[in-house]
Formats: C-alpha cells, structure tokens, sequence
C-alpha cells in the first residue's frame, strides 16, 4: 500500500523467499509493472488494482480472511514516476495537462485539478489550499484563480497554475529542507492533488483497514512524505492509550453522559499497537543528498498487539 515501481517489494521478495506479496496500487502503470514482477516471481506477488478502500473487496476475491496478513507497508502520496511523467499533471515543474489523478484513465469520469479549478467556489479551494497545502497565502491564490475566470482564462496545465501562483508571491523566495530553492506553487500542487484524490481519508480507512486484516504481532511500517499524512497515522497508532504513555483515548469521542463498567473501561485503555522504534526515523544528511525526494519521509513502525 502502495506498490509504485516496485523497488520495496522486489527487497522484501529478495531478503525472504518464503513471502507473499499482495502489490496494491491504484495507477494502472504501477499495475502493470505488478504483473510483470509476478511473472518474475511466480506464486509470489499478486497484484491488485484499486485504492486503499477497495482493499476489502479485492482480498475477498483472493480469500484473504481478516487477521491473516503478516506485515504490511505503506508508502505514501506519488511514486517518483508519476512525477516524472509530465503528461500526469503533478510536478510543478514539467509542463503538462492539469490531471493530477493517480488512478489515470481508469476512471475516466473522476475529476481532473483543472475541473476543480474551473468549477470550485472561492472559499473551498482557499481551505483545500489552506489545510491540504498549509499554505499561508491561500486566499490570495484562491482569488487569483476565480479572477482567471473572469478574464476568460482557463487553467488547463500545469505551467499556467505555476505562473499563476508565482505572480502572486513577486519577489518571494522559498527553500526546501536542503535549502534549496522550491517552486512557491509547490504547496498550491500537493494541495490539490490531495483533493482530487481523496488522499487523507483513503488514508485514514487504510489505517483501519490494516489492523481489521494483520495478524497480532504482525508489523506495520509506514513511510509518509507530508505532516497531514503523518498526523493521520500517528492518530491511529496511538488510537486508544498510547504505550507507556499517559495518553488516553486518542481518537475516541468522549461522551460525559457515557457510563462503562471495569471490564469495558479496560478495553477503551488497552493498547492495540506496540511502537517498534523510540522515535519517528528521518533521511540522514548522506540520504538526502543521494535522494533528495527522501527530504520530507518519515518511517513510523509498529506491532499489532490486540
């Protein structure tokens, strides 16, 4: 979840030959790439086509039964090859059409970002801006697009939204965490990718999902490349009591009028996850220098206890 290129799978079946993979991805490209390495390594990877909420319904069809699965990995937002292909509409910096869908053409009637930009009203898109992004200027980009309309402007690729953006910001620089220069309209491009692909809550299902189905002293290991990912899934980890913290209740709705007895009070506070590492692991120096798409990763890791 979710298999990209394939690099982590084709490790995981090199360092074990006794695995099984199931290869989850919603991009038919990564799909096909899939298939191929099944035939490679025949018995050994099955590939599935779909989001992260398909899931249940695609293992149904393998008969995967809930609390079977011994590990599962999570890598999260785009492969490196859905950046690298212009005509996908995510990089900031390759001129193609506004898509920005991770499914493709699988689903050709899904929206594209250039239906969202076309047809949104202004105070949507300046709080997808805002909370998707976390970008300050959100309402200012969000007014500039409307007023695009106006002037007969159609935002229909990617070069448009970034000169879009940039001319708000004027002399305005922004640095990446290798403080290198960053394109100001990068956080305006993660922000809608996110919308258009529903990214935080498939997240959030997923996160349920894989508890639903792992084993108890199964592993999880999540790889997430923005806060907003990250706090989802450090939510869930730490759902009711968080290990040998004070934390309680995590995500749970608190209702003053709720009684509960000893046995279900013990319930709410028990733990279903077990953190593997003391504290979130992050790309040395050495790593991003080699790989600077790495600069923003966190790796989270944990075992199902309950």
């Amino acid at each position: 979840m979710t298999f990209g290129a394939g690099g982590h799978t084709e490790c995981i079946l090199n360092s074990a030959p006794n695995t099984k993979v199931f290869a989850l991805d919603r991009d038919p490209t990564a799909f096909k790439i899939a298939n191929d390495l099944s035939q490679r390594y025949p018995n050994r990877v099955v590939p599935l086509l779909g989001k992260f909420s398909d899931l249940p319904s695609l293992l149904h069809e393998e008969k995967v039964k809930p609390s079977s699965i011994d590990g599962i990995l999570f890598d999260l937002g785009c492969s490196s090859m859905q950046f690298d292909e212009a005509y996908r509409g995510f990089s900031v910096s390759k001129d193609g059409p506004l898509d920005m869908r991770m499914d493709g053409n699988r689903l050709p009637n899904s929206i594209t970002a250039a239906d969202v930009l076309a047809k949104i009203e202004e105070h949507d898109l300046a709080r997808i801006l805002s909370v998707y992004g976390e970008e300050k200027l959100a309402k200012k980009i969000a007014r500039a697009v409307i007023e695009s309309r106006y002037m007969l402007l159609k935002l229909q690729t990617t070069h448009q939204l970034a000169e879009l953006v940039a001319g708000i910001f004027d002399s305005d620089k922004r640095k990446d965490k290798l403080k290198r220069p960053a394109h100001v309209a990068t956080k305006t491009f993660q922000a809608l990718r996110i919308f258009v692909n529903n990214e935080l809550n498939e997240l959030n299902y997923g996160m349920t999902i894989a508890h639903r189905y792992m084993k108890v002293g199964g592993k999880i290991v999540i790889l997430s490349f923005h806060s907003l990912e990250d706090r989802i899934v450090k939510c869930h980890l730490n759902e009711n009591m968080a290990y040998n913290s004070g934390k309680l209740m995590g995500l749970k709705g608190f209702d003053p009028t709720f009684y509960c007895d000893e046995k279900e009070l013990a319930s709410l506070k028990s733990d279903i996850w077990k953190p593997l590492l003391k504290h979130v692991l992050i790309p040395s120096s050495d790593e991003m220098t080699d790989n600077p798409r790495s600069r923003s990763a966190k790796l989270r890791a944990a075992e199902k206890i309950k």
